[in-house]
C-alpha cells in the first residue's frame, strides 16, 4: 500500500491537478518495462493536466479523476470549500504560498455560516488548504484522508500492470462538476471509437452497500446508465465470481455525467469499493472491496 500512500499525500485538489499529473507520468515512465505491455503515453498541449495511457487496440476506456476536495483562502482568514469537503473545527490543513509551507487549523464560526483558519500570519488568498495526510493501515482496512479518488488512480495502475488493449484516462475537477472528461471522450472516440467507458472512482458505505462485502456497481445515481451494458457488467462479474454489490442511488454523480450528456453515444458504469466517513480526513475502505476491484477491472478489460 507504498503506493496508495504516496498518491493521498500529493497536493492536487480540484483546478490545480499538475503535481498528481507530473507523479504519475514519472511512475507510468518507471514502471513500464515491468509491465505486460507498454502503453502509448499522451499529455501536453490539447490535454491541460490530464493523462492517457493507450494499450494496444483500446476497447474500453478508464476514466479516474485525479483531484480531490479542499478549501481556497478568500479574504482575511476566510476559507471556501473545493468541492464538498466535510468542515468540522480542528481538522489539520495542509499547503504552501510564496512565504513558505503551511499547517494551520480550520475553524468553523457556527454563527456566520464562514469557514476560517488559524495560523500564525495570514495566507495568501486563493491559496488552496487540504487536509493533512494521516495515512491507517491494518489487517483488513486503510484508511486516510484522499481515498476518493487517489484510491480509483490506484486501481487504474494496477490494471495497467496486465493490461494489453484498452485506455486508461486520470481526468480533472471532477470534484467541482468536472471539465475535462468532455474533450478526453471526444479525443478518445475520433481517435480510436471507443464508447465503452468504466469509471474508477470510490462510493459510499449505505444501509444496502456494505463495507468487505465487495465491490460497488452501480445501476444508478442521480443518473441512470444504459441497463443493458450495466446487466453485461454484472453477468461477467458473476461468472467471474468476482465478490461485488449493486449499488442503486437516488443521488450522487461522476464523471460518467459528461459522458452521459455529451453527443457521443458512450456505454458507462460507476464501479468502485465503497468508502465510510466520505469527504473526510478519516475515510476507510475495506480491503476486500479494493481486491475485488482490482479484479473486476482486470476481468472487464478483458472481456468487454
Amino acid at each position: 500500500m507504498e503506493l496508495l500512500h504516496q498518491l493521498c499525500q500529493i497536493h492536487a485538489p480540484s483546478g490545480n491537478e499538475v503535481k498528481m499529473k507530473e507523479f504519475l507520468l514519472h511512475h507510468v515512465q518507471e514502471q513500464q518495462a515491468r509491465w505486460k505491455a507498454r502503453p502509448q503515453i499522451l499529455h501536453g498541449k490539447g490535454f491541460q493536466d490530464c493523462l492517457l495511457l493507450v494499450f494496444g487496440e483500446p476497447r474500453t476506456v478508464i476514466f479516474a479523476h485525479m483531484d480531490s476536495i479542499g478549501f481556497m483562502v478568500r479574504y482575511g482568514k476566510q476559507l471556501i470549500k473545493i468541492g464538498g469537503p466535510v468542515a468540522e473545527a480542528g481538522y489539520t490543513l495542509v499547503g504552501e504560498d510564496s512565504q513558505g509551507k503551511i499547517e494551520c487549523t480550520l475553524e468553523v464560526d457556527e454563527e456566520e455560516h464562514e469557514l476560517r483558519y488559524h495560523f500564525e500570519r495570514e495566507i495568501e488568498r486563493g491559496t488552496e488548504l487540504v487536509f493533512k495526510c494521516d495515512f491507517r493501515e491494518t489487517e483488513d482496512t486503510v484508511q486516510s484522508c484522499y481515498l476518493d479518488n487517489r484510491l480509483g488512480v490506484w486501481s487504474a495502475l494496477q490494471v495497467a500492470q496486465t493490461l494489453e488493449n484498452g485506455i486508461i484516462a486520470f481526468g480533472c475537477w471532477e470534484e467541482t462538476g468536472g471539465g475535462s472528461v468532455g474533450y478526453l471522450a471526444k479525443y478518445i472516440y475520433e481517435t480510436y471509437g471507443v464508447t465503452q467507458a468504466l469509471i474508477s472512482d470510490i462510493t459510499w458505505v449505505t444501509e444496502g452497500v456494505r463495507a468487505g462485502e465487495g465491490v460497488a456497481i452501480s445501476l444508478r445515481d442521480s443518473l441512470i446508465p444504459r441497463r443493458s451494458f450495466v446487466q453485461k457488467i454484472i453477468q461477467l462479474a458473476r461468472e467471474a465470481n468476482i465478490p461485488h454489490q449493486i449499488e442503486v442511488e437516488s443521488v450522487g454523480g461522476s464523471d460518467g455525467k459528461e459522458l452521459h450528456y455529451g453527443p457521443i453515444p458512450w456505454d458507462w458504469c460507476f464501479i468502485g469499493a465503497p468508502e465510510d466517513n466520505v469527504h473526510s480526513p478519516d475515510e476507510l475502505v475495506h480491503k476486500k472491496d479494493i481486491y475485488a476491484m482490482v479484479d473486476l477491472y482486470k476481468h472487464l478489460m478483458q472481456k468487454l
